[in-house]
């Protein structure tokens, strides 16, 4: 059902999506319209804790930040296909159903309005590990923080809310007197309620989660299995809510999550499931080194609406979102906590650029969506085709850590007795340190001729100075920031950080 009715958001989003879509449009009478905004906001109680489920370990409060939480309830409607589904992402839907729903919303702004700077990400918050977490906000956290943005983690999905496998009850498990009376009517209905959150968030219908700041923008936001689901909200529900103003697609696969929230139903999503290009807000996909070979079948070429990211030397999961987000989960989830699961003695996590790119296609999605320059475009990235030296992927998006290589930073893994996240975490290899230009390193057991051995090389050979390796890494960063692939702050980080080492000499 594809709407072209010219009619304010404010004035029917809380009818078209809590009353449900077909009532909002078949009904012209000024009650309909007029009625009071939906969904309710409401205040938690303290509950056994004193605190929210991911309630941040770090200070926010010496960022200039405050972290809250808030209920949010009304009617979600659910959706079905309406009519052929394609690749080209152009999906219309149906109203199929509506049920009651109460979830959460968790809020870091800044503590003063002046240093907002009119945006707000609004995260699916992830549960591929049965809890929740919030892969983005780790990754773009510097970004969010120095920069003035707010950001909202939405529990959109049952399990989050009702638990799943793991130890982690859901919500309504962890903490029962805070949370126990959360409402989740399955996941059909979890594109509606994230519509909903981004209503509340523009017009809220009692307590401001926002604490009265003034929203320019809102963005909506989701990284690996959330991703998916973005996909499909982005290709299909966005055209019918118009909630949101830009979509950011991290770590996605080549086929979008079902409509009607049913695992098994994936099967019948058109496979690959690209990003329609007729939307009137953009969308910014980011895949790392390990998600290329998954969602390569969806690749597209970028337009005035969609634009791609492939990013070498990166991982879907890596040493910094590990690091930031691993107090964070254990603060709430203890011994509970999702791990990696890697094998003892095996490569350490991947440590590589993605965050940098995060900031910066942060940055650039939103003033994209404040009507500015569409980001530059970057180049598709070959997995396969390896540079024999260094091991390191070839094309894509090159950051400093790429071009100017101290290690090998792949995004795939030897995962062999290792746990279900271990391969997300993709892996590093650091170079041996020694004058010796025949050091090597080996791809197996060395004792076995049929595998094979090849170079490493050595960083006092490939940088015979400190200065001159600084230098290359200046080069490369400056570069980077006039192709917009990085943000000038992250660029003098990473060149310090090159002063700072003993690499060169």
């Amino acid at each position: 059902m594809r709407l072209s009715l010219r009619i304010p958001w404010r004035r029917v989003a809380a009818v078209a999506t809590g009353a449900g879509l077909l009532a909002a449009l078949l009904s012209a009478s000024p009650p309909a319209l007029a009625a009071p905004s939906g969904p309710v906001v409401t205040v938690p109680p303290a509950g056994s804790h004193g605190f929210p489920f991911l309630a941040a370990a770090e200070d926010l409060g010496s960022f200039g930040y405050t972290e809250s939480e808030y209920f949010i309830s009304g009617t979600a409607t659910s959706y079905a296909k309406s009519g052929w589904w394609g690749s080209n992402g152009q999906w219309d839907v149906r109203a199929s159903g509506q049920a009651a729903y109460k979830t959460r919303l968790l809020v870091r702004r800044p503590t003063d309005p002046a240093a907002f700077n009119g945006t707000v990400v609004v995260e699916w918050l992830n549960v591929s590990g049965q809890l929740e977490l919030s892969p983005d906000y780790w990754f773009a956290r510097d970004e969010l923080l120095r920069k003035g943005y707010a950001w909202v983690g939405v529990s959109a999905q049952s399990v989050g809310v009702n638990g799943g496998l793991g130890d982690i009850r859901g919500l309504k498990g962890w903490d029962p007197a805070r949370y126990g009376s959360l409402v989740h009517p399955g996941d059909a209905f979890s594109y509606d309620i994230f519509s909903q959150a981004g209503q509340a968030l523009r017009d809220p219908n009692g307590p401001d989660p926002l604490g009265g700041l003034a929203v320019r923008t809102l963005l909506a936001d989701g990284e690996s299995q959330s991703a998916g689901l973005m996909t499909t909200y982005a290709n299909a529900v966005q055209p019918v809510s118009r909630a949101y103003d830009g979509f950011m697609i991290h770590s996605n696969g080549a086929v979008g999550a079902p409509i009607s929230g049913e695992l098994a139903d994936t099967l019948l999503m058109p496979n690959p499931s690209r990003i329609r290009t007729d939307l009137s807000v953009p969308t910014f996909v980011v895949l790392t080194e390990t998600d290329v070979p998954l969602a390569a079948a969806a690749r597209q070429p970028d337009t005035d609406r969609v634009v791609h990211w492939e990013l070498a030397g990166t991982s879907h999961g890596d040493q910094w979102a590990y690091d930031l987000g691993g107090p964070t989960v254990t603060k709430s989830a203890g011994s509970a906590a999702p791990q990696p699961g890697c094998a003892a003695g095996s490569a350490p996590y991947n440590d590589g650029p993605g965050h940098y790119s995060m900031n910066a296609a942060l940055r650039h999605l939103a003033a994209w969506a404040r009507g500015g320059a569409r980001p530059a475009s970057g180049a598709p990235l070959d997995t396969i085709l390896r540079d024999p030296r260094t091991g390191l992927a070839t094309g894509g998006v090159r950051l400093p850590d790429v071009a100017v290589p101290t290690r090998t930073l792949t995004g795939m893994r030897d995962t062999s007795g290792s746990g279900v996240f271990c391969g997300l975490y993709g892996a590093r290899d650091p170079w041996n340190g020694s004058t010796d230009p025949w050091d090597r390193h080996d791809a197996g057991d060395p004792s076995d001729p049929s595998l094979p051995w090849t170079a490493e090389p050595v960083l006092r050979l490939l940088y015979p100075t400190h200065d001159g390796y600084v230098g290359k890494v200046r080069t490369a960063a400056q570069a980077s920031v006039s192709a917009g692939h990085l943000l000038p702050e992250d660029a003098a980080t990473i060149i310090a950080a090159a002063q700072e080492s003993g690499i060169g000499g």
